[in-house]
C-alpha cells in the first residue's frame, strides 16, 4: 500500500453502525465503506462551505422557517451545480486511486448516494446555520 493510500484510509473515522455484508450491492458497499467515512471526516468543512453559500446568497436562508430551510438545503444541493461539484470534489479528493477507479464505473449512482448523505448531514446540523451574530450572543 502506498503512503497516500495508507494515509487517506488511516484518517477516516470508523463508523461502527455501518453495515457491510455479502449480499449488499456494490454501490451500497462503496457507500458504507468509502463515502460515509469520508463525508463524516469532511463534516466541518462541508458545514463551513454551506455557511459561505448562505452568506453569498444574501442570507435569505436566515429569514426562512425550519421547513423552508430544509427545502433550501435540498434545492441548493440538487440544483446549484457549482456547490454540488465543489462538495463532490471534497469527497472525491479523499478517494484512493483504487476507490476512484471503482467510482468512475458507476459515478452517476454513486454521486446520488454521495449528495444524499451530504444533504442529510447538513440537515441534521441545521442548528449550526443560525445568523452569526445570534450565535455570538449566546
Amino acid at each position: 500500500m502506498d503512503s497516500r493510500q495508507f494515509s487517506i484510509k488511516n484518517i477516516r473515522p470508523e463508523i461502527p453502525n455501518s453495515i457491510v455484508h455479502d449480499n449488499m450491492s456494490a454501490d451500497e458497499r462503496f457507500q458504507n465503506l468509502v463515502l460515509r467515512p469520508i463525508i463524516k471526516f469532511q463534516n466541518n468543512l462541508l458545514i463551513a462551505v454551506f455557511k459561505n453559500y448562505i452568506k453569498k446568497h444574501k442570507s435569505v436562508f436566515y429569514d426562512l422557517s425550519i421547513d423552508k430551510r430544509i427545502d433550501y438545503i435540498e434545492n441548493a444541493i440538487q440544483k446549484d451545480m457549482k456547490l454540488r461539484n465543489s462538495m463532490k470534489g471534497m469527497v472525491i479528493g479523499l478517494f484512493t486511486v483504487e476507490e476512484y477507479e471503482i467510482y468512475i464505473k458507476n459515478s452517476s449512482a454513486l454521486n446520488k448516494r454521495m449528495m444524499n448523505i451530504v444533504k442529510q448531514r447538513l440537515i441534521s446540523n441545521i442548528q449550526l446555520f443560525e445568523k452569526p451574530e445570534f450565535l455570538a450572543a449566546v
